[in-house]
């Protein structure tokens, strides 16, 4: 008997109800809905600006062109609203006395994103969305061929950096190349490998310990490159255009040099094996078959033709 008695008072509630809202809106049907009756309200924790209160009112105006609360389409009106790139969502409704309420809540930026020349936003559920020609939104900048499924890990790195102090001070940018993912860097040029999106909090760990023992000390302009990639090590690239890295490369450049290369050896193996073969062949004929007093002949014989030979480009020269 209890169930049948609550059953009761349900059903009786519901009719009230019925009732009342079809006696209000009767009521309120013929009436014009102004721009007093018409309230717009932005949910969105972060304030952003991409859909203005006056576009929403213009919608509105578009999809009731009588103005009367009798013709307005709320389905249709909520389904508009939401279509808009901007907004994540839209809830339309009617209060009993006629008052037209708009709860919008807009797409929250998490990065902008410059792809094959075009730039977009895109929200921390990893949604793109155009820019806007009127309001820019401040956020984290990203280039590279970053692929759709990758925009959730990307935005979860991104929002990491923003709540910690140190990543936010020292980050101000992410690049991709092939790849490989790096953080770009507010002092000097160099720029922070972390590879893929994978352990991030272990990467920027590494990097923070390697700033506070080590890079404090150091001037910023010193490297190209800090690698974090790695598991368990750090690996840094010198800047070939700061002036005190050059000792430090040339060094390294005359280690290289003394190395021998293959080709050279190959060259100072064969010589010997030649010049042992010319004096072998020269020794004997001299021991076994011409005397002493023929052997000094040779030798004069073989002194003055080079004498002859120096004599005749000295005198060309004079008589140039």
């Amino acid at each position: 008997m209890k169930n049948k008695y609550r059953i009761l008072k349900i059903v009786v509630t519901v009719i009230i109800l019925g009732l009342l809202l079809s006696f209000s809106l009767r009521r309120f049907s013929r009436e014009q809905i102004t721009d007093n009756k018409i309230s717009v309200k932005m949910s969105e924790k972060t304030p952003v600006y991409f859909v203005d209160e006056k576009d929403i009112r213009e919608i509105v105006k578009k999809e009731n062109p009588s103005g009367k609360v009798g013709d307005l389409n709320i389905p249709a009106l909520e389904k508009k609203i939401n279509s808009l790139p901007a907004v994540d969502s839209a809830n339309v409704y009617l209060n009993l006395n006629g008052k037209l309420n708009l709860d919008i809540k807009q797409r929250v930026p998490v990065f902008r994103l410059n792809k094959d020349g075009k730039d977009f936003y895109v929200d921390e559920k990893g949604i793109e969305f155009p820019i806007s020609r009127t309001y820019s939104h401040p956020c984290m900048l990203v280039t590279g061929n970053v692929q759709p499924d990758e925009y959730e890990k990307l935005a979860e790195l991104v929002e990491k950096i923003d709540k910690d102090d140190f990543s936010k001070k020292y980050f101000i940018g992410i690049s991709k190349s092939k790849d490989s993912y790096s953080l770009l860097t507010s002092e000097g040029n160099y720029r922070v490998e972390i590879g893929d999106l994978d352990n991030i909090d272990f990467k920027v760990r590494g990097f923070k310990t390697f700033v506070e023992k080590y890079l404090v000390y150091q001037d910023p302009q010193k490297y190209s490159m800090v690698s974090v990639k790695y598991q368990n090590q750090i690996v840094t690239t010198l800047n070939p255009y700061f002036k005190e890295n050059d000792s430090i490369l040339k060094a390294g450049k005359m280690e290289l040099a003394k190395v021998p290369s293959p080709t050279a050896a190959k060259k100072t193996e064969a010589t010997p094996k030649i010049a042992a073969v010319k004096k072998s062949s020269s020794v004997k004929p001299k021991e076994i078959t011409k005397p002493k007093g023929q052997a000094k002949e040779t030798k004069k014989a073989e002194k003055k033709p080079p004498v002859k030979a120096q004599s005749k480009p000295k005198a060309k020269v004079k008589i140039e």
